[in-house]
């Protein structure tokens, strides 16, 4: 699980904001990585994905490829490979910086339609999130996605046909479920689907009995800190909360679950300042950008304990294979 742009300063704001317990109080396991690119100190989000999917650092804007553009097999490529059951849910569009580097394998990260083809073949069984237009309406080609998605097995369906608040698709086989056309809603003007998409993906991916890779992405924390928008980052960190809660009491359940709570970078240089209280906080945002600190890392689980320490981002991949390819 990645919220993208959450460092330890948006997980204090939430903390100090939110009078109950909330889910990253519930990891005994807690670690940090470093999130540098290849070719800068500060990442972006492209090259530190690259990272944790592929076990490798690239530089920024590179996805799936290392810093000479060579293609890397990604953890959810040779989970689908193996026959280990993968899925995606994210609050961005499904071709954004972070999912698509679990999938493509491109030196740009805004050629969205050229990502939009790689997911064809990616194997991933499940695919929920924005980004319908880079599949129907191309500017690059003729190409109708979506009927090559059905060619492939996959039912695919959008937010005008299914409530993805309620949409229940546990008995599919294959699911691309788009939530936008463009980028979904902030969770400030009612979004509230991803935790039910979460649990459904899961539900889905577990009647394969063949093991389960899912990566669920909190993507617009890192928005509201592009904005410097304290009360978006709050309303993203608490969909968020939801999310992992959910998620945890399902892996409860199921006692063969692993929990990875991280993020790919922090977003904004936010701070606390003196004055605050609880409910009332007062911030400071020291740039627009991302910034190079280290980034938490929470575990539950089998194996979770050797995500404890201080490593570099790439360990992610490396410590996910040893549980998942055991």
């Amino acid at each position: 699980m990645i919220g993208d742009g959450m460092g330890l300063e948006q997980i204090s704001a939430f903390t100090f904001s939110n009078k109950q317990i909330n889910a990253f109080e519930r990891f005994h396991t807690i670690g940090f990585q470093k999130t540098n690119s290849s070719d800068d100190l500060i990442t972006d989000s492209a090259a530190s994905a690259t990272a944790i999917a592929s076990g490798i650092k690239t530089k920024n804007k590179y996805l799936g490829v290392d810093s000479s553009g060579h293609t890397m097999e990604t953890i959810l490529e040779k989970a689908s490979r193996k026959g280990i059951a993968t899925g995606m849910v994210v609050s961005s569009t499904i071709v954004h910086a972070t999912p698509a580097a679990f999938v493509s394998h491109i030196n740009n990260r805004d050629s969205y339609e050229a990502i939009a083809v790689d997911l064809l073949d990616s194997g991933c069984d499940v695919l929920i999130g924005g980004g319908q237009r880079y599949f129907t309406r191309r500017r690059t080609d003729s190409l109708n996605l979506e009927n090559e998605l059905v060619k492939r097995g996959y039912t695919v369906t959008d937010f005008f046909q299914n409530d993805p608040d309620h949409y229940n698709f546990s008995s599919l086989q294959k699911l691309v479920f788009f939530t936008a056309d463009g980028d979904p809603l902030p969770a400030t003007a009612g979004r509230s689907y991803m935790s039910h998409c979460s649990i459904e993906m899961l539900d889905m991916l577990n009647k394969k009995n063949s093991g389960i890779f899912a990566m669920i992405e909190g993507s617009q924390i890192d928005w509201g800190g592009h904005a410097n928008d304290l009360k978006y980052v709050l309303a993203e960190m608490e969909d968020f909360n939801q999310i992992i809660n959910s998620v945890m009491d399902w892996a409860i359940r199921d006692q063969h679950t692993t929990v990875i709570v991280t993020a790919d970078h922090e977003t904004g240089g936010m701070s606390i300042l003196n004055g605050s209280k609880r409910n009332n906080l007062k911030v400071n945002f020291a740039t627009t950008s991302h910034t190079g600190v280290l980034i938490p890392v929470f575990a539950y689980g089998p194996g979770a304990e050797s995500f404890s320490g201080i490593y570099e981002n790439t360990e992610l991949y490396q410590k996910m294979s040893k549980i998942l390819f055991k």
